[in-house]
């Protein structure tokens, strides 16, 4: 199903991943999905969302007294109309278009993490917020810079117990729409059990990591990364158009 070779570099970038999201709330299948869908298209996006729904829940329970889960219902709503409009693309176009697809989602992330945009939070932006995170979601496991914005006015322990708290949930709806449209098959199963244990990894290294790292130059060389890695991709999807 997947040589050794690649199943230990595929654990090397989701141990990265998670380390990222550990510290600054988010990032792991931004730094994640260019890079394996590069090393083996078969690992996006179901097994990336479930080490999304891992990562969260050991978030979740290390952030939970910072929870508020104000408002994220409507953002959850938007996540089931967004998740089947992800899924269709995922079923009727090639893959060399997918890759592109899944770099521009990266860059796009990355542009609006750099810009730091702002944006009222209330219903109707959760719930674009969440149609939009279904979208790129269900593409590229990248669910997490629409809601990101949304939370950016919060202090970092309810930024990412509010993120982890919605990643949670809209990973679950996300894997039901892959399985119900076919898209969720025996082997993406094991491939994410065999990865599992670099989320734990990843989760442990950060908690040691937190306070004695600079967050700001994580940040910054963590869209350095996912800047290159969808580069690459672009490169290697046009090649194969």
């Amino acid at each position: 199903m997947i040589d050794p070779q690649t199943l230990l570099l595929a654990s090397l970038i989701i141990f990265l991943g998670a380390i990222t999201q550990s510290l600054i709330g988010f990032g792991l299948a931004v730094v994640a999905s260019p890079l394996l869908y590069i090393v083996d298209p078969q690992l996006v996006p179901a097994p990336v969302i479930f080490m999304g729904f891992a990562i969260s829940l050991l978030t979740l329970m290390r952030e939970r007294g910072h929870l508020e889960f104000n408002g994220l219902q409507y953002a959850l709503l938007g996540r089931i109309p967004g998740g089947f409009l992800g899924a269709a693309l995922l079923l009727f176009a090639p893959q060399p278009i997918l890759g592109l697809a899944i770099a521009a989602i990266v860059l796009i992330a990355v542009l609006l993490s750099v810009l730091k945009l702002s944006a009222p939070v209330n219903r109707l932006t959760l719930f674009i917020a969440g149609i939009v995170s279904g979208i790129f979601g269900n593409i590229a496991a990248i669910g997490g810079p629409p809601m990101a914005i949304l939370l950016s006015g919060k202090d970092a322990g309810q930024f990412r117990a509010a993120l982890s708290a919605f990643f949670i949930f809209s990973s679950l709806i996300a894997f039901t729409i892959l399985a119900m449209v076919g898209l969720v098959e025996m082997k993406h199963i094991w491939l994410s059990f065999m990865l599992l244990p670099s989320v734990c990894a990843g989760f442990l290294v950060a908690g040691r990591l937190v306070g004695r790292v600079d967050k700001q130059k994580t940040r910054n060389a963590t869209l350095l990364l996912c800047t290159v890695s969808a580069l690459v991709l672009i490169g290697k999807s046009v090649m194969n158009l």
